[in-house]
């Protein structure tokens, strides 16, 4: 499986005491995986499982066994258009690596979005360019994004706005915060 992201924007928000992550991944944005070695996803490169209603994962660092949300469960949605992909998941505190993840984000250490997926044969295109190539890929099975602190797409941002949080989880933030200044 392969795993990349570019210029994805990633969104917390709290809302009804449940945390809603939004996400977009753009099509048509390369980058270089390594040097001379650049990559494309084209647009709607992913159409088929997500056209199809497969079930596609959120995961924390392409770890299927730390998942923040799927689309059986019914906490992820998953949007493909003709410039970007576009995820909506809520995400709650009952496991440990979504506090974890959550967490994590908060403090700035996460900030990558990341798709994992497989090429099929006949799904990409592969250029020489100078003493380098360009792969785009036409078509892939998208199996899951990741919420990564580094993505093969340096680009990729993951962004928080207006995230704050309630309830249990905010309480537990303080209550951690402020045992770091006792003895």
């Amino acid at each position: 499986m392969l795993w990349g992201a570019s210029l994805g924007a990633l969104e917390l928000r709290s809302e009804g005491g449940a945390t809603r992550l939004r996400a977009t991944f753009p099509y048509g944005a390369a980058t270089e995986l390594a040097p001379g070695r650049q990559e494309v996803i084209a647009a709607r490169a992913f159409a088929d499982r997500i056209e199809a209603g497969e079930d596609i994962h959120l995961l924390a660092g392409h770890d299927f066994n730390r998942p923040l949300a799927s689309r059986s469960a019914g906490s992820l949605r998953v949007t493909d258009g003709d410039d970007a992909v576009v995820i909506e998941a809520d995400i709650g505190d009952g496991t440990s690596w979504a506090r974890d993840f959550l967490a994590a984000h908060a403090s700035g250490l996460i900030r990558g979005l990341s798709p994992g997926f497989r090429v099929p044969s006949g799904g990409e295109r592969i250029e020489r360019r100078g003493a380098g190539m360009l792969r785009t890929v036409t078509r892939a099975q998208l199996l899951e994004f990741s919420a990564v602190t580094r993505p093969a797409y340096p680009q990729a941002q993951i962004e928080a706005r207006e995230w704050q949080p309630v309830g249990e989880v905010a309480e537990r933030i303080v209550a951690n915060h402020l045992k770091r200044w006792r003895l």
